[in-house]
């Protein structure tokens, strides 16, 4: 269970980090939004929180899933 969890945490970080690279594009692509930078900011925030909230995860569970590994050889 707990590898599924850095699992889930690993995929969070990689969703924040492509919210922030592409997120213009990705505003561009997805939202009619007039104001363009806007929603290049919100997109940005957003690929932040969810970036910060996958370190979390990895940082609760990753020590766990490590001993787990390690007691299976």
């Amino acid at each position: 269970m707990k590898i599924a969890f850095v699992l889930l945490g690993l995929i969070f970080i990689v969703i924040g980090v492509i919210c922030i690279y592409d997120a213009r594009l990705l505003t561009k692509k997805l939202f009619s939004f007039q104001d363009i930078n806007e929603g290049t900011k919100t997109l940005k925030i957003f690929g932040f929180i969810i970036s910060i909230l996958g370190l979390g995860i990895i940082f609760v569970y990753l020590p766990g899933a490590l001993e787990m590994l390690k007691t299976m050889n």
